[in-house]
């Protein structure tokens, strides 16, 4: 058995073997309607007759037919309140007029008008026209007059049944409107009493006055915070000098403004500048000491006296340090009294101005609520006006255009009736085709056949006509005109002749199949003629020595012969008969026998094979049916290789798998599959007859076909 697994071969045999299986499948669906064409031809004459006889007993119906249409409706203010759905309008209404609770109103209206008339049923249709508003209503019952007065009824209890529930909808809106409006005022003189008591506790007008006020006298408040906060914070920061000079800039740029003011003004107490002034001196008074120290000697009266002067300065500026210490801390001490006092007074103006903005909009809420119900409480008023009008000058949104006809008789059409049996019928007969051909598992093309098998497909034979369906079919012979039936054997033995493996041809060949009728005797005679055709010497021994028949094909007697090789002992060389086919020697099947199973299992096939390869190229045996008898379980291990036959449209798959499964458990080497007598005409063998003209023009005989083929 070849093991290909589609995942080694790539995408392109995966696309080949998906192709492969939908030629397979139309190549049975052609072969059923083939082989079983009565079925459909049953089936549709069936579903003719049924339908014929059908329209046959039918009894005439009457129909009747009314129109109704969207009226029109005059555009004016009141009549804007009455809406319907308008996106699936047409839809809705056609479903309307033909739904239980109008139908069922008009069978009562027609059984009270006409209690005389007979009960009867009548089926209703509601269809609309193409491109317009307008509803044709088509009834369709038995009794003519009653027909007409079910349509005119359907149509005058869909505008009384509309009516009512537009009547109906506008009482319920109204009553909740009304409901609705008697709460609106309650609430209304609630809200007025809410506002009128605010009003005499609080004045509006000195509300906004004093909301305003506490406004800005409580930001006035927050930014005099932020810079007392800001310059305590300054002070906590820097250091005694870097205050000092702070304050010298701070002067500077208050003079330099032109503003007589002095620190005080500005918020807080001026420091002393005494000391910066000091500083300054001692550092002049040190540049001039070290100046006249890089000439004069320290003991110099001028360097004394530059000493105690600078020492002099030194105890002044310590008394100005502490006391502008002092006086920074003063300033720490009045700036943080001040941000205490400023936060209780900010604290103490939130809570006001929290109190007048709560009232304000107290206020405010109450008079917006009493617009909005004011407002709403208007226009519900107005609504209800509008609908007590509408109620009464409302038209119908569909009225009746033309009356219920007179019924008329209505017969289906003969030619629909049948053309439905047809269609019915039909499909009926390719559903039971298709059943059939699940069950069916014979094998019908080589595109099946590669699906089903594993093995190598050597050849394929053509089906070939017979003027006797009962006679046989001649064997190739030269001049023959079969030219694809002839071509078929020529490519299988091309594949025979270039069949090598591991360096050796097969030359002892067992031809068989898995049940009688395949082909494998008529396979293995033209096998064996192609094959001296080219050149090669070919012995074909009938070995089916229950029902061999070999010699019938080639004219000759069938005794002696192989049962008596090896029942008798005799010489095989000397039961050898001419075929008058040059290099093909045939050894017929000789006496028929039940025990052929025993002969072979007592007998040395294999030193006949040895003698027989010695004087031919190819041994080919004929062989019987693997399920029919165990001759071949016997036979095909001393063979170089088994060519198994399948009959198209004949095998059964699932036998052939249990035969060659019989043949792998005894390691026979099958060399292929023989796929014989296939339908001309299927998908995948229909290259053959594309090329008869072309076989036409080869010369008779077969003598250059493919020169010498000897082992």
């Amino acid at each position: 058995m070849t093991d290909s697994p589609q995942s080694e071969r790539g995408p392109t045999y995966v696309r080949y073997a998906w192709r492969a299986q939908v030629v397979a499948r139309l190549n049975r669906l052609k072969n059923q309607l083939t082989t079983k064409w009565w079925i459909p031809v049953l089936g549709l004459l069936l579903g003719l007759g049924f339908e014929g006889w059908k329209w046959r007993g039918e009894k005439p119906l009457y129909t009747s037919a009314g129109r109704m249409i969207v009226s029109i409706k005059l555009s004016i203010p009141e009549g804007s309140v009455y809406n319907e759905e308008l996106n699936n309008f047409l839809g809705t209404q056609a479903a309307l007029m033909q739904s239980g609770v109008v139908i069922n109103r008009a069978y009562e209206r027609l059984g009270a008008a006409h209690p005389d008339w007979p009960a009867t049923s009548v089926q209703l249709r509601v269809n609309i026209l193409p491109k317009t508003t307008i509803f044709l209503l088509q009834g369709t019952g038995s009794e003519p007059r009653a027909t007409q007065a079910f349509v005119q009824a359907c149509m005058e209890e869909y505008v009384t049944f509309k009516k009512d529930m537009r009547m109906r909808t506008s009482d319920t809106t109204i009553a909740g409107l009304t409901e609705e409006v008697l709460r609106l005022k309650a609430e209304l003189l609630r809200g007025d009493k809410e506002m009128v008591a605010f009003q005499q506790t609080n004045s509006v007008l000195l509300l906004q006055e004093q909301g305003n006020t506490a406004g800005q006298y409580l930001a006035g408040l927050n930014q005099r915070l932020a810079a007392l906060k800001s310059e305590y914070a300054l002070l906590q920061a820097l250091s005694l000098n870097q205050n000092l000079e702070r304050q010298q800039q701070s002067a500077s740029q208050v003079g330099a403004a032109g503003d007589g003011s002095d620190a005080a003004a500005s918020g807080g107490e001026r420091m002393n500048s005494d000391y910066l002034h000091a500083r300054q001196q001692i550092m002049l008074l040190k540049a001039e000491w070290e100046d006249l120290g890089r000439y004069l000697r320290p003991k110099h009266p001028k360097m004394m006296a530059l000493s105690d002067e600078i020492s002099r300065r030194e105890r002044l500026l310590t008394i100005f340090q502490q006391q502008s210490a002092e006086q920074l801390e003063s300033r720490k001490n009045s700036l943080k009294i001040q941000i205490e006092n400023l936060e209780k007074d900010v604290k103490e103006w939130d809570v006001k101005t929290l109190e007048i903005g709560g009232k304000t909009a107290e206020f405010q809420r109450l008079k917006s609520e009493s617009q909005r119900i004011q407002a709403l409480y208007d226009r519900l008023l107005a609504t209800m006006q509008t609908l007590d009008i509408n109620k009464e000058i409302s038209p119908e949104s569909v009225n009746i255009m033309e009356k219920a006809s007179v019924a008329y008789p209505e017969r289906r059409e003969l030619r629909s009736s049948l053309l439905i049996g047809a269609l019915a019928g039909i499909g009926i007969s390719l559903l039971l085709l298709i059943v059939l051909d699940r069950l069916d598992d014979r094998i019908n093309s080589r595109s099946e056949l590669t699906e089903l098998f594993e093995e190598e497909v050597l050849g394929q034979i053509p089906r070939e006509k017979l003027a006797d369906p009962h006679g046989e079919i001649p064997l190739i012979k030269p001049g023959d005109e079969r030219h694809a039936f002839l071509e078929a054997y020529r490519n299988l033995r091309s594949s025979l002749l270039y069949m090598h493996e591991a360096g050796r041809r097969p030359k002892t060949i067992l031809v068989t199949s898995s049940v009688p009728n395949d082909g494998k005797s008529i396979t293995s005679a033209n096998l064996a003629i192609t094959l001296a055709n080219a050149g090669s010497r070919v012995l074909l021994v009938d070995g089916d020595l229950r029902k061999g028949s070999l010699h019938t094909r080639f004219g000759l007697k069938s005794l002696p012969g192989f049962f008596e090789v090896l029942k008798e002992g005799r010489k095989w060389t000397e039961l050898l008969q001419d075929t008058g086919i040059p290099r093909l020697s045939l050894l017929l099947r000789g006496a028929a026998t039940q025990e052929a199973s025993d002969l072979f299992a007592i007998s040395s096939i294999e030193i006949l094979l040895k003698e027989a390869i010695a004087q031919f190229d190819f041994v080919i045996f004929d062989s019987a049916p693997v399920m029919a008898a165990d001759d071949v379980a016997g036979l095909a291990p001393h063979f170089d290789g088994v060519l198994f036959v399948l009959r198209a449209e004949y095998t059964s798959a699932r036998v052939a798998h249990s035969a060659l499964e019989s043949l792998y458990q005894r390691q026979v080497r099958v060399l292929g599959l023989v796929f014989n007598s296939i339908r001309p005409s299927t998908l995948d063998y229909y290259h053959y007859y594309k090329y008869k003209d072309y076989y036409a023009k080869v010369p008779a005989g077969d003598t250059t076909s493919s020169g010498t083929a000897k082992g």
